[in-house]
């Protein structure tokens, strides 16, 4: 039977066949005339360019509207590229609470799951909260597995963080001492805020 004139095509949809991809390709051109292609990287590609993609919207809404006194920038690098995987936020005390004065530094670290998956969000370590890890992390509901959801925007996450500031959840500690403390002695706790805002004070 005649071969056709024109090559075949074949894609590979087999991630385990991933490594030996360069040598099947050689070996369908050598025996078959077939032209052997490789989409495994364009599929990971796509999944990355989601994340960038809803990530670069962000942006955009961002500058374009954004809440009185926040700051909400993707990490730039030396060189003056951007790296839109990982934002850094800066989130005001909401006046009239112990909180206000203060500027607090929050980093907002994206995976390729996003928006899938929540961002993590992290404060200065030992930043002082009951609902703050030791290491910076935040606990708020929104953020958590049950909690998140796709159409959570950055805006709708720095707000959320910035009322947790000043009304704790006791009910879902993440720090066991700050926790005693809210509870047992509430005005010290009070102290303690005030004190840390001073840390913090605005930017220039």
């Amino acid at each position: 039977m005649k071969r056709p004139g024109l090559p075949l095509t074949l894609c590979c949809q087999i991630a385990n066949c991933r490594d030996d991809t360069p040598q099947l390709g050689r070996f369908l051109s050598l025996f078959f005339g077939l032209t052997f292609v490789d989409r495994s990287a364009e599929r990971e590609d796509m999944s990355t360019g989601v994340a960038r993609g809803r990530l670069s919207e962000e942006r955009r809404a961002w500058r374009k509207n954004h809440p009185h006194g926040f700051v909400a920038k993707p990490e730039t690098a030396p060189d003056g590229s951007v790296n839109l995987m990982v934002w850094h936020c800066t989130i005001p005390g909401k006046a009239g609470t112990d909180w206000e004065g203060g500027n607090y530094p929050l980093t907002l670290y994206f995976t390729e799951d996003y928006p899938s998956k929540a961002p993590k969000c992290m404060f200065p370590k030992d930043f002082f909260h009951l609902n703050v890890y030791g290491s910076g992390m935040v606990c708020l509901s929104i953020l958590n597995e049950d909690g998140w959801r796709p159409s959570i925007t950055v805006r709708q996450i720095l707000v959320g963080v910035q009322d947790l500031l000043h009304q704790p959840n006791p009910a879902s500690p993440a720090n066991y001492d700050e926790y005693e403390l809210f509870v047992k002695d509430p005005a010290e706790y009070q102290r303690r805020v005030r004190q840390q805002a001073k840390q913090y004070p605005p930017l220039v």
